[in-house]
């Protein structure tokens, strides 16, 4: 009997380590503590855990964790989304819009180029909970913004990569304040927000990747 209590243990073990967030207060306490709220013009009181994950090729998947540090060959992606029904205070209905963002382009010490828009996609619906507690977060048309790897330049301290989810208005896809040619640099989330009616987010994460160890100063 031993061995088998040892391995429903480790078991345990495993599968509480393979998830993202699990805890309202604790994904905003690493917003408000990375000053996520103050410096993208946000307010930020999330209702839902939102789920993104990182597909590894030769290892499992990567769910971050609200301020984890990724190394950016970790991030090829393209990163999947859903929402934890449990820890939710809400079970979101209809279409939403999930959003990433760079706050810190250049460097975090001079970030002229902020924000980098790295996606931004529309249409995405909630699909049953799987197996493994999630609901999956599918999207239905082509993203106005299409992954961008992060690629912080040689020399720079890690940057914020922050993933949003929003409530999708009806009138989303008639929305002329932004297309696949606008440019993704100078960026603004609150003000896009304004604009298209997103209101505040529902939920989000974030990640810190610094450049890649043999990237060399130029």
């Amino acid at each position: 009997m031993k061995p088998i209590f040892v391995l429903s243990v480790v078991i345990v073990q495993v599968f509480a380590t393979s998830r993202g967030d699990t805890s309202l207060s604790a994904v905003k306490g690493a917003f408000d503590a990375a000053n996520i709220p103050s410096n993208a013009s946000l307010t930020f009181n999330p209702s839902v855990l939102l789920e993104v994950t990182f597909p590894e090729t030769n290892s499992p998947v990567i769910h971050l964790h609200a301020g984890i540090q990724l190394p950016r060959n970790k991030t090829a992606g393209p990163p999947t989304f859903g929402i934890h029904p449990h820890g939710s205070l809400e079970i979101p209905t209809g279409r939403f819009v999930v959003a990433m963002v760079d706050l810190d382009a250049p460097t975090p010490q001079n970030p002229t180029s902020a924000q980098i828009r790295h996606f931004l996609g529309g249409d995405f619906s909630l699909g049953p909970v799987g197996l493994d507690g999630i609901a999956p977060l599918t999207n239905s048309t082509p993203a106005l913004s299409h992954f961008l790897q992060p690629t912080p330049p040689a020399g720079s301290d890690p940057h914020r990569y922050v993933f949003l989810l929003f409530h999708q208005p009806a009138t989303f896809d008639q929305q002329n304040f932004l297309n696949s040619s606008t440019p993704i640099s100078l960026f603004n989330i609150s003000l896009f927000a304004d604009e298209v009616g997103l209101g505040h987010p529902l939920g989000g994460t974030f990640m810190r990747v610094g450049p890649d160890p043999s990237a060399s100063d130029v």
